[in-house]
């Protein structure tokens, strides 16, 4: 096996996404979160603002409109549905699929985990935390109160699940759509950072250096 790829799926103040900054440090290989709308605005010569704008979206108000499953058909230029919110997750997912073909790297959220899920090379995590250990992870980090950290953790999970569902069809908390679910708070990040890396190893048989 060439490469391998590790997906990482968080709940707000799980610790999730510096996990996975560690992890790819501890590996020598990229970490791709907001990266990928970079990337996928040159691609598609979309303006980069209409992904973040898209990507910064709080309410779920138009996820519950109609789900629009990803099938990795993309939409071209020249119809009116270009620049939609679905197509802008078109071309974040085909940057994603050529990710995985041409390098090892970890993906942090947009739904990484379904776009690659039947690609071998694969490993697909979720990495959750008590809700009491999120909220005082976010009031520490961001000087919030506690009532406005867990309305905060709250809204953003709500809108991590309903993008999820949106785009996949599943739900986000399943723990069967990923092939290893870990309490963050339970292990600490460092060591919930090795247990992805055995865990790796142990799915696709090899040794990590």
């Amino acid at each position: 096996m060439s490469n391998y790829v590790i997906t990482i799926a968080r709940g707000y103040g799980s610790g999730g996404k510096t996990i996975g900054k560690e992890l790819a440090e501890k590996l020598g290989i990229p970490c791709y979160d907001r990266e990928i709308l970079h990337l996928a605005s040159d691609d598609s010569g979309i303006n980069e603002d209409l992904f973040l704008k898209a990507d910064e979206k709080v309410s779920s108000s138009l996820f519950n409109l109609k789900k629009s499953v990803y099938t990795g058909n993309l939409i071209p230029p020249e119809d009116r549905d270009f620049v939609s919110d679905e197509n802008l997750f078109n071309y974040q997912a085909k940057i994603i699929k050529e990710k995985a073909t041409s390098e090892s790297c970890i993906i942090i959220g947009r739904a990484a985990d379904y776009i690659l899920r039947t690609e071998k090379n694969v490993v697909s995590i979720n990495i959750q935390a008590p809700f009491s250990v999120c909220v005082a992870e976010i009031m520490n980090r961001q000087s919030l109160s506690q009532k406005d950290a867990e309305k905060k953790i709250r809204q953003i999970d709500k809108y991590r699940s309903d993008f999820y569902l949106h785009y996949t069809g599943q739900d986000w908390k399943d723990p069967t759509n990923y092939d290893l679910v870990l309490n963050s708070a339970r292990l600490g990040w460092e060591r919930t950072a090795e247990a992805i890396i055995k865990f790796t190893e142990f799915k696709l048989g090899i040794t990590i250096e």
